[in-house]
């Protein structure tokens, strides 16, 4: 059945972990001495946000939020509803990193990024497991990227196919064959 849906895989599970390592390398040394609060956005970053914690060498705290910006389709809608957020007392004492699966548009990041520096964060940075700079809708670049794509769909390691394949342990390019024969 996957042979039909991927074209190729873009980042295999050896070069993920690569590259939490290298990010948590990054991360530990930018915020060793900061109230760190991860910031997982819900449901396609979770693998990564966690992998990446791991590697991590700071105490740091976690937070979920969860955001929509997708319709039935592959594309962003171009508008972000909060759908889960946090709440936390210390909030201005509090460095954040969210840490992102994908940045396509960047509406979903620019959008959490203002929507915690208003709650009073003391600062937020943004990491993404995948960047694709050639779809950017709005002006954002991400602190920390794992790795810049092409302009392909692509699902696995957290990044659903239609909210299946999250369980993958690489990240695949979804056929054009495929996705023909669902319409899009």
């Amino acid at each position: 059945m996957l042979e039909s849906i991927i074209k190729h895989i873009l980042v295999t599970e050896e070069e993920a972990q690569d590259i939490c390592r290298r990010l948590g390398k990054e991360i530990s040394r930018d915020y060793a001495d900061k109230n760190l609060v991860l910031v997982c956005v819900l449901k396609g970053s979770v693998m990564f946000a966690v992998d990446l914690a791991k590697q991590i060498d700071a105490v740091c705290e976690m937070e979920f939020v969860r955001t929509y910006s997708y319709g039935n389709g592959t594309e962003s809608t171009g508008k972000v509803q909060m759908l889960i957020d946090f709440d936390r007392p210390d909030i201005a004492e509090c460095d954040f990193l969210v840490i992102e699966d994908i940045v396509d548009s960047g509406n979903t990041l620019k959008f959490l990024v203002e929507h915690i520096l208003a709650k009073g964060a003391k600062s937020v940075r943004t990491c993404t497991l995948l960047d694709k700079p050639s779809r950017r809708k709005v002006d954002f670049n991400p602190d920390y990227v794992g790795k810049e794509i092409p302009d392909e769909f692509v699902f696995g390691y957290g990044l659903d196919l239609f909210e299946k394949y999250r369980d993958l342990p690489y990240v695949a390019v979804v056929s054009p064959e495929y996705l023909a024969t669902l319409g899009l």
